[in-house]
Formats: structure tokens, sequence, C-alpha cells
């Protein structure tokens, strides 16, 4: 188990959907924040019981000045031993949320029961280009003369023309006390820090030997034949579901799949 500094951790705020069966901690991907899981979370109850994360930088929780893995995974360690009292729960981590999953589950294993990651490979994946982009636009919107929440993606049209993306990332865009539109993910730091998103730390430790689902979308490429023997060589116990008609964000695009998936192997 690795140690956990508790002073220099981020607080995280978490959304909770009661259940009476095991517990589930869900970690959202980049632009995301916990709430993200809420349609599985309530699908999954009563069966289990879910804790939603909102992972630093990202939705209510502390902003932070450098992404760090191993930090994002220390902090959420802390938060299981708070919320669970070291009883070890299931984990499910989706792309940046599954990066900082598979490090919980090797940092400390005690924790994590069984581990589902989504579509996501513990290494480091070239081309950050279409996240700059995202990154870009939005920080190019001016805030101080935005008008309405229509206003807003109307002006990110031309940048960013698919409107479901659109939408996901606008979830982000929040009135703040003063009733001033604000951003609730960090964009610049997030900006500045996009090497170490798209990287995965280094592991000389034991490897997780635990249950592991790996689901992975047909039409990404972040899990690929070639990136198996590292899932393997971290994760000697995983097995691989592949969802067909499916990219990047499976569980948005096929939950009923991801559900059903959850069920049988936390089941």
């Amino acid at each position: 188990m690795a140690p956990v500094q508790l002073r220099s951790l981020p607080s995280l705020h978490t959304t909770e959907v009661p259940g009476t069966g095991p517990g589930i901690v869900f970690l959202h991907g980049l632009f995301g924040q916990g709430k993200n899981f809420s349609g599985i979370a309530k699908a999954l109850s009563p069966d289990f019981r879910s804790l939603l994360v909102d992972l630093p930088d990202h939705g209510l929780s502390d902003w932070t000045e450098r992404l760090d893995y191993t930090v994002m995974a220390d902090a959420v360690a802390a938060l299981i031993r708070e919320r669970s009292g070291g009883e070890p729960v299931h984990v499910v981590g989706h792309s940046m949320g599954g990066k900082t999953a598979m490090q919980l589950a090797l940092r400390h294993p005690d924790l994590v029961d069984r581990l589902v990651v989504v579509d996501v490979s513990p290494v480091a994946t070239a081309g950050t280009g279409e996240f700059a982009h995202l990154l870009d636009a939005l920080a190019g919107l001016d805030l101080a003369t935005l008008g309405t929440r229509a206003d807003a993606d109307a002006a990110l049209t031309g940048p960013i023309p698919n409107p479901t993306v659109r939408g996901f990332l606008l979830q982000n865009l929040r009135r703040d006390d003063t009733g001033a539109w604000a951003w609730r993910a960090n964009l610049s730091m997030l900006r500045r820090e996009l090497p170490a998103i798209s990287g995965f730390p280094v592991w000389d430790g034991a490897p997780f030997d635990h249950p592991v689902l790996w689901i992975a979308g047909e039409r990404s490429d972040y899990v690929t034949p070639e990136r198996v023997p590292a899932m393997r060589a971290l994760f000697p116990r995983a097995r691989l579901l592949t969802v067909k008609d499916a990219g990047h964000w499976v569980h948005s695009e096929r939950p009923d799949i991801v559900i059903e998936a959850l069920r049988v192997f936390l089941g």
C-alpha cells in the first residue's frame, strides 16, 4: 500500500446513489463530472450503492496546480477510507478516470475489490491535438459578454460542430455566486498539463491481482491489441469486452451494454 499524504490531497466532491449492495466508486474522464455516471448508477440501484466522484479540477472538487495521477489516486483512496471505513469497493473509471482507477488499484490494492476500466490503457497515448482544440475553444469563449447558455452553444458551433460534444462540454459552464458565468473545469491547467493527462506513471511494484474488466469501444483506438501486453503485465486477471458500434464514450453511447456488463462482472 502506498502512503497517503493527507495534507497535500485535494478535496473531492461526491454524489451518492443509495443502495443496499456492494459499493461502487465511479471516476469520470476529461471534461466530465461524477454525475456523468448517474444514469448507470441509478440503473444498478438498489443492488449496488454508488459514489460519483468529481475528480480534481472538475465539477465541484478542488483545483490544483498540476495534474498527477498518483495524487488523484491517493485522493480517491483517502475518500474511500473515509466513506467505507477501509472496506474494499468496486471501482469504475473512464479515460482519465480509468487511469486514475488503475493507479488506485496498483497503489492501494486493499481498497479495490474489482476494477473496471473503460476505454483507456495503462500506457502513454500519442496525440493530444483534439483535446487541445476543445480546451482552446472553451477558453476562447468570452464569458464576460456571454448572455445565455444558448449563446455559448451558438458561439462554439464553428470550432465544435458536433452538438453532442458541445452539450457535454457545456455541462461545465455554470453561474457562480455572483451570477457570472464560470467554468467548473480548470481549463488553463488542463491545457498546460495535456502531456501528463495522456501519460501514465511508471509502476515498478506488484501487479494488481484482482479481477479486472476492460470495456473498449469498437470504434476507439485507446485499447488496441498492441497495448494488451501492458495491460496484462499490470493486471494479469483482466478480461476484455469490446462494445460494437461504440466509440470512446462507451458508457454514454451504449449504456445498456455497460450496465449489463457491470451487473454480471460485479455481481
